[in-house]
Formats: C-alpha cells, sequence, structure tokens
C-alpha cells in the first residue's frame, strides 16, 4: 500500500489528519518528511501543520527505528498495581525500545503490556524481563 492509497482511503472522512497519519505510521513504521508532504498537498495544509501534528503527538516517528516496541501501560489501574516497580526492575536496553502506552484496556489483569499486536498481563519484574529478553 502506497500513500496515495491511505490518502484516497480517508478522502471523505471529516478530519482526516490523525487517521492517515496512523494509518502511515502502520505502513512504513514511521512518517517521513516524503511523507509529510504529500499529506499536506492532499489535505491542502502547509508542511509546517502536519509535522506539527506528528510531532506532537509521541506515537508518531520521523525516522525508522528497527528496534522493536514494547508497549508498557502507565494508565492509573496499571500504576495502582505497580508498573512503575516492574518497569524500574527491568534493566534498559538498546535493542529493546519501551513505549509508554495509556491503557490497553486490561485494568483488572495489570500491569500489561503490549509487543505488536499480542498484550501480556498480570506482568511482574521477571515476566516482564523475560518479555523484553524473548524479543
Amino acid at each position: 500500500m502506497q500513500i496515495a492509497d491511505i490518502l484516497i482511503r480517508h478522502k471523505d472522512r471529516e478530519g482526516p489528519l490523525l487517521p492517515i497519519l496512523h494509518d502511515v505510521q502502520a505502513q512504513f513504521g514511521f512518517v517521513g518528511e516524503d511523507a509529510i508532504r504529500t499529506i499536506a498537498e492532499a489535505l491542502n495544509l502547509t508542511r509546517a501543520e502536519v509535522h506539527g501534528v506528528v510531532s506532537f503527538y509521541h506515537d508518531f516517528r520521523t525516522a525508522p527505528d528497527a528496534r522493536p516496541v514494547v508497549k508498557l501501560c502507565r494508565a492509573e489501574a496499571c500504576q495502582a498495581r505497580g508498573v512503575d516497580a516492574v518497569a524500574a526492575a527491568v534493566p534498559q536496553q538498546d535493542r529493546v525500545k519501551i513505549e509508554t502506552i495509556y491503557c490497553l484496556g486490561l485494568c483488572s489483569v495489570g500491569p500489561a503490556a503490549m509487543v505488536g499486536t499480542t498484550v501480556h498481563a498480570r506482568l511482574d519484574a521477571e515476566k516482564l524481563a523475560a518479555l523484553v529478553a524473548a524479543i
């Protein structure tokens, strides 16, 4: 799928910028300068306006990152279940990116994390370390 296909899919949508950016990020792994330029032209926006949205939201990357991502829930329920202590017990690694996400919808079985489309619940420091090591 190309950026043009993504633009066509959202052409009749009201407020299409964020859905387009999410689709571009999902398809290519980042929203690069060429994509920003193409999206701006298609939506009659300036490149600065599109770049401003891309840089505001932490989910968007402007360059590829080959590292696998562990999205660790830091919402209130996971905080109440000790996610901060779990995260602190796992050493930082350069080969895996740990991103904060707010609410995976697994509040009753937190702390929770997501790798790709797979969710992992009831994490403790040992389980999170094993998850990171397995990637």
